[in-house]
């Protein structure tokens, strides 16, 4: 019987990447000359620290170009709420892993509206999808990418 799972991760390593990378971009930058802007890695949060608070949204908007370079996608990215200290406004930028139970719930109950011959099954921070198609799984999948839910999934484990 077919079955795969609807997962939520990321790849720390190609987030620090583009961490280092959004750096280097920074260090180029016209509009950022002669300013104290950083991005710095924390795993597994990125710590975002400017002059102004008008700064952060362009470096935040920086970090999105950068993950999105690296096939990670930004849904999975969780800003915080910027925090003065001193001459410096600092955001911390954290990632979204595992699905959590009520966005699991919300994607059983899309499963099963959908009126797909599919059965959900909630296993920890994953979902488990079977069938009796392989075509069906695959509009499993097409349902869960057009669904709207803040968050980023990815498919895995697809077996025959």
């Amino acid at each position: 019987m077919p079955s795969l799972d609807i997962v939520s991760e990321i790849n720390l390593e190609e987030v620090r990447n583009a961490t280092e990378n959004c750096n280097r971009e920074l260090s180029t930058r016209f509009d950022f000359r002669g300013v104290e802007a950083s991005f710095e890695w924390k795993k597994p949060n990125i710590s975002v620290k400017a002059a102004e608070s008008f700064q952060l949204r362009q470096m935040t908007d920086i970090l999105r170009a950068q993950l999105m370079k690296r096939q990670i996608d930004a849904k999975a990215m969780k800003i915080g709420e910027p925090s003065f200290s001193g001459k410096t406004v600092n955001q911390t930028v954290s990632f979204q892993e595992g699905i959590e139970q009520p966005v699991a719930k919300k994607l059983v109950k899309l499963i099963k509206d959908s009126k797909l011959k599919v059965q959900a099954a909630i296993q920890g921070d994953k979902l488990r999808i079977t069938g009796k198609k392989r075509d069906d799984l695959q509009a499993v999948m097409k349902l869960v990418r057009d669904a709207d839910l803040e968050q980023s999934f990815q498919f895995e484990n697809f077996k025959d």
